[in-house]
């Protein structure tokens, strides 16, 4: 279970045409205390995401009315929900597309289900549960005029708050906890994803990369996350 027994259930959003797929996974999600509501397209995903009570988006691409990409930009403008893309291919233009979108993971198909399961309870984990260490960790994180505020979940760049998705707050966090630690990319995919890196795929520096554009605002000031070529990222220790 991704939650005690005692506790509300979640609910995610789950849009493909194919609705024989969502069917299946119904059953598997059920067993996991997990509802899901299905769309056959983009635009009823919409009007079921309107409706609130959402906490995970799963989009298949390739849908009639609006596309997954679309519908992901629509839910961006108003909601840090986590969001997984479905993509019947393999190239990595519409990965990297999705992640540039604010998607926070991607599954190709065709797909076993179990894994599709699997990640979903991986995003609603790391979204909404809290684990042991997290109050050990300090709430207010801050670097050159950026504030993080892990408590309330807000980021914000000489008193304006910025439009981080959840995994890039979590990127960010574990960069503003550790100042002048450099982090491969294997690490950060393993501490924020908590899974096994691949290798394979360019998801964390499309993140940073996403990050960056946002915390490098003002002209002139400069890259908060650095890169340190062959070894991978970090943040400057602020000197006092």
């Amino acid at each position: 279970m991704v939650r005690g027994e005692d506790a509300m259930e979640y609910t995610i959003l789950a849009a493909d045409d194919e609705i024989e797929l969502l069917d299946v996974l119904e059953l598997y999600l059920g067993r996991e205390n997990i509802r899901i509501r299905k769309a056959k397209d983009g635009i009823e995903a919409m009007e079921i995401f309107r409706t609130g009570g959402i906490h995970l988006a799963l989009l298949d691409i390739m849908m009639p009315g609006l596309d997954g990409f679309s519908v992901l930009r629509k839910i961006r403008e108003t909601s840090k929900i986590p969001a997984i893309m479905l993509t019947a291919k393999s190239e990595d233009y519409d990965k990297i597309l999705g992640l540039e979108l604010g998607a926070d993971d991607y599954v190709t198909k065709p797909y076993n289900p179990l894994e599709v399961v699997a990640r979903i309870k991986a995003q609603l984990r790391r979204n909404y549960d809290y684990h042991e260490d997290t109050a050990k960790k300090p709430d207010i994180l801050q670097a050159k005029g950026v504030v993080l505020n892990a408590g309330e979940g807000v980021v914000t760049l000489d008193g304006k708050a910025l439009e981080l998705t959840s995994t890039e707050f979590k990127i960010f966090r574990l960069f503003l906890s550790n100042p002048g630690r450099i982090f491969t990319r294997q690490q950060i995919f393993e501490q924020v994803w908590e899974e096994d890196y691949a290798g394979d795929d360019n998801t964390v520096m499309v993140h940073i990369s996403n990050l960056r554009s946002k915390l490098d605002q003002p002209s002139g000031q400069e890259t908060l996350i650095k890169t340190v070529k062959g070894l991978g990222y970090k943040i400057e220790r602020e000197t006092k």
